[in-house]
């Protein structure tokens, strides 16, 4: 006896191949998303490690440091680290052994004295470490009473910037370029998906179904298939990210778990987006041609 046939259903296609498919494409876009992250992470820690060096008066009294430390880790520009402010004191006598170590000569028996200056040295929040803002900075702590005089290496501040911002150019123009490829791809694979169902909607259209009535199942399938590959590449980049940790422990230091919940939120906006404007598109394509354009 003949096998019954199965009965097709309003937009039944290979949802595995369709998000498979999804998936890979997510997955790149991913990977370099996790590439801007890591290297928005270098920026922020070269950034916070350029000193800012505070010279005091001389002979300031204990009150008065304890004073202006207190003062300066309140400022909002000063970095920190586990909520600590990034505010070191240099004494003279340690920067004297710290300059004879670099140099190997002890500069103090020609000159009977140590001309150095007590210091405070400041590590910068990263959004604040450019040419205008260092600037307004060392004028307001040159304001400071028993300051003697604010100091930082601008040449390489303004070298750091320019690097900085010419990578974040070209990653960019990368990470656009690479978004409109799998936008591009995605689009193709689930209208060639709806390729197998022209017929099925034109059966629809025969006996009377509305444009909506018809678009919705296949338009609630991109919703949850763009979801669900969504969520699978973030489960890869995930693993993959763990597995690279474990190679190379020194990413951690890279590792911000907030910006790769947002990456992976984004990946799944990603996918549901583009699955619901293509299955539009290509259901509204489908819908207007022509018996003979169907064939």
């Amino acid at each position: 006896m003949k096998q019954p046939t199965r009965k097709k259903k309003l937009g039944s296609y290979p949802h595995l191949m369709v998000v498979f498919s999804i998936t890979l494409a997510l997955l790149v876009i991913g990977l370099f998303g996790l590439l801007l992250i890591h290297a928005h992470q270098v920026s922020t820690l070269v950034k916070e490690n350029l000193e800012m060096q505070v010279y005091l008066e001389r002979n300031l009294p204990e009150t008065q440091l304890l004073r202006l430390q207190q003062d300066l880790a309140r400022k909002p520009y000063v970095a920190r680290k586990n909520e600590q402010p990034q505010v070191r004191f240099l004494s003279k006598e340690e920067g004297a052994r710290q300059l004879i170590d670099q140099t190997g000569e002890d500069f103090q028996q020609f000159l009977g004295d140590n001309p150095l200056r007590d210091a405070y040295l400041l590590k910068l929040n990263a959004d604040y470490a450019d040419t205008k803002n260092l600037a307004r900075i060392k004028q307001e702590l040159s304001q400071e009473p028993g300051v003697f005089e604010v100091d930082y290496v601008e040449s390489l501040i303004t070298s750091v910037n320019k690097n900085l911002r010419n990578v974040s150019l070209v990653l960019i123009g990368f990470a656009a370029i690479l978004t409109f490829v799998v936008v591009v791809l995605i689009n193709n694979t689930i209208k060639l998906a709806l390729f197998s169902q022209r017929f099925l909607i034109r059966s629809m259209q025969l006996v009377g179904a509305t444009p909506g009535f018809i678009q919705w199942p296949f338009l609630r399938r991109a919703v949850w298939q763009g979801l669900a590959s969504g969520l699978l590449a973030s489960l890869l980049l995930a693993a993959l990210l763990q597995y690279a940790y474990l190679q190379l422990a020194e990413l951690r230091l890279l590792e911000d778990d907030r910006l790769f919940a947002a990456l992976g939120v984004l990946l799944m906006a990603l996918g549901m987006g583009i699955g619901f404007l293509s299955s539009w598109r290509a259901v509204r394509k489908y819908s207007g041609m022509s018996l003979d354009e169907l064939y």
